[in-house]
């Protein structure tokens, strides 16, 4: 959507949005720059190319499941940004043409991040497969609920659990979601 529906949004107190393109989000970042507080968040899939522009718009990467993008994020985030929050991507739903790394490995690679310079761990991300059944959306949250408790358990600070989005984000909030992704609710379908 364009930087004049972000405009509005934030007029009313939003200040996190959430972006599924880098490009989309470096050109918002110039058009809102006179936006104090305005904290955008990259939740698309990202490409190893697309590394150095998504460290220097974003705030938050959410959609981070290897680690060669976090070392590149890490390596290219510059020093006058601050650490750049990233949530480890689990692919929840167990679907092949979904990304993110699979339940079992999530605190593994959530423990190599946590220790990289130049970003800061903050917890999970998943989505879960499109279903109108909520018992099947349930058990999806509660398994990235159970990646954060571990990685809690092994002493990581993971206090963000995005999960959730316009169609099933009472499910998530009802596992203990801290963040839904909610923008077709807000600002209606996106046109391809």
């Amino acid at each position: 959507f364009p930087a004049i529906a972000i405009r509005a949004a934030y007029a009313t107190g939003q200040r996190e949005f959430g972006e599924n393109y880098v490009q989309e989000g470096a050109a918002k970042r110039a058009a809102l720059a006179d936006l104090p507080g305005l904290r955008l968040v990259l939740i698309g899939p990202l490409q190893g190319n697309k590394t150095r522009e998504a460290a220097e718009v974003f705030d938050r990467v959410e959609s981070v499941d290897r680690l060669k993008v976090a070392e590149r994020l890490s390596a290219q985030r510059p020093q006058a940004r601050g650490p750049l929050e990233v949530l480890v991507q689990v692919n929840i739903s167990g679907e092949a043409t979904k990304s993110g790394v699979a339940p079992d490995a999530a605190v593994a690679l959530a423990r190599v991040i946590a220790g990289l310079p130049r970003l800061a761990f903050r917890g999970f991300m998943g989505i879960a497969a499109p279903t109108a059944d909520v018992a099947t959306q349930r058990a999806q949250f509660a398994a990235l609920a159970r990646c954060r408790d571990e990685a809690r358990a092994a002493g990581l600070a993971a206090d963000v659990l995005s999960m959730g989005m316009s169609d099933d984000m009472d499910a998530a909030i009802a596992e203990g979601a801290t963040e839904v992704r909610i923008g077709t609710a807000i600002f209606g379908a996106r046109t391809p």
